[in-house]
């Protein structure tokens, strides 16, 4: 097992029944099960997942955005069109503590497991959903995925320059943003059903979200009264000079550093020259304050990119960052990957998968005890059918080869994970 890791047992004995799929609630359900909750995934017998990107009697396409999504899940294949295998799932969630979907408007009250009737099954359920858009929301019965959350949420009215349209972050803020707020709610609920047993409904919208994490553009339009615009690398609504990146050699795509000096700490700048070896600057008058230093903005980035762009991004991080300066290296993903600190550390772990192999990927960052929760493989499509039925109804294995014979559930074939 590479790097620090260590089982989580915060959330044993919790039994989750997953019906999410792509990212927004498996990256929620994941978290929970990396906490050491039981997390059965449902899946369609043939293709499972949209996530895993199977089409019928050809092999996956990209099975590593599945494993980032779904590691530590078990896997049960159930066709919930058939009578027996809507009965089987509702024998399930009689017994489970939390249910969670993320399925299109509607879709879950279609197949007859909407919240009234999953809570007539077992009242102290805690119910789950992800949407794109809240309850009530003139666009509840709107689709969304990530770009439409962040377009609608505000996230792309501030990521970009100021004289170019709109942006897209590149990472899923929308998706995996708003299934980390659904994550630490559940874990609220769940904290308060073990000591009254009562359950209740959880519900988030995607759009909803977003305004939780653009809480600065909302505090800068209060102060100023103005739009929050998009500022480029520099942070939305918040004035500051030096703020940016800087171009270093060789003058890569992304070779430059990200340098700030706060409003807060004087300091900052005076230290900024040292390193610089700008001495000449300290007690410049035109320099002298923040205020100041903004309204010569173009004067002062060119000072920093004349030093920059004669050191590497990562020599220019240590200098200035060893000299008590905030200042961080653009890394890319490949740098990211081949840093062997984040796997000794166990931030980045590698998952032992029977059928794709070692696969590293990032973990659950944070460390309990000095350690991260272990990664284990995510599962292979319908892997757990026999363990799940065995331990959650007690099915025997007859009743279980039935049921795979009349094709309620799928049949899987899966060589043990290596450790």
């Amino acid at each position: 097992m590479s790097g620090k890791s260590v089982e989580v047992k915060f959330l044993e004995g919790v039994r989750i029944v997953d019906f999410t799929q792509f990212e927004a609630g498996p990256s929620c359900t994941e978290a929970l099960a990396w906490l050491g909750a039981e997390v059965v995934k449902i899946e369609n017998p043939k293709v499972g997942d949209p996530g895993r990107r199977i089409i019928p009697g050809k092999p996956e396409t990209d099975p590593y955005y599945f494993h980032m999504f779904n590691a530590n899940k078990k896997s049960l294949t159930v066709d919930l069109k058939s009578p027996k295998g809507l009965a089987l799932v509702k024998e399930l969630l009689k017994k489970a503590d939390v249910c969670m979907e993320n399925m299109a408007p509607g879709t879950i009250d279609r197949l007859g497991l909407g919240y009234e009737a999953v809570k007539a099954l077992n009242p102290g359920i805690i119910y789950a959903q992800v949407k794109g858009f809240g309850a009530a929301s003139p666009f509840e019965k709107y689709l969304a995925f990530d770009m439409i959350a962040q377009a609608t949420g505000g996230v792309m009215s501030v990521t970009g320059d100021a004289d170019r349209p709109p942006a897209k972050p590149g990472i899923a803020l929308g998706d995996t943003g708003t299934g980390m707020l659904m994550a630490i709610t559940l874990i609220g609920a769940l904290y308060k059903k073990r000591a009254t047993g009562e359950g209740c409904r959880l519900q988030v919208g995607m759009q909803d979200a977003m305004l939780h994490y653009m809480r600065i553009g909302f505090s800068s339009q209060a102060r100023t009264g103005k739009v929050t615009g998009r500022n480029g690398a520099k942070m939305a609504g918040i004035n500051i000079a030096p703020s940016g990146i800087y171009p270093c050699k060789p003058g890569g795509p992304n070779d430059y550093v990200y340098v700030f000096c706060s409003r807060a700490n004087p300091e900052h700048w005076t230290r900024l020259l040292k390193v610089m070896g700008r001495e000449d600057l300290i007690d410049d008058p035109r320099y002298a304050t923040p205020q100041l230093r903004f309204e010569r903005t173009a004067e002062v980035e060119e000072i920093i990119r004349a030093w920059t762009q004669h050191h590497t991004k990562h020599e220019a991080m240590k200098l200035i960052g060893e000299a008590g300066v905030p200042a961080g290296a653009v890394l890319d993903t490949m740098e990211l990957q081949n840093d062997a600190s984040f796997e000794e550390r166990g931030i980045m772990q590698v998952m032992h998968h029977p059928k794709h192999g070692p696969y590293k990927m990032p973990a659950w960052p944070v460390q309990i005890d000095g350690a991260s929760p272990r990664v284990k493989p995510s599962p292979m499509l319908g892997e757990h059918n026999a363990q799940v039925l065995e331990t959650w109804l007690s099915m025997t294995p007859a009743s279980i080869a039935a049921l795979q014979g009349e094709g309620v559930i799928g049949q899987v074939d899966v060589p043990k994970a290596a450790e």
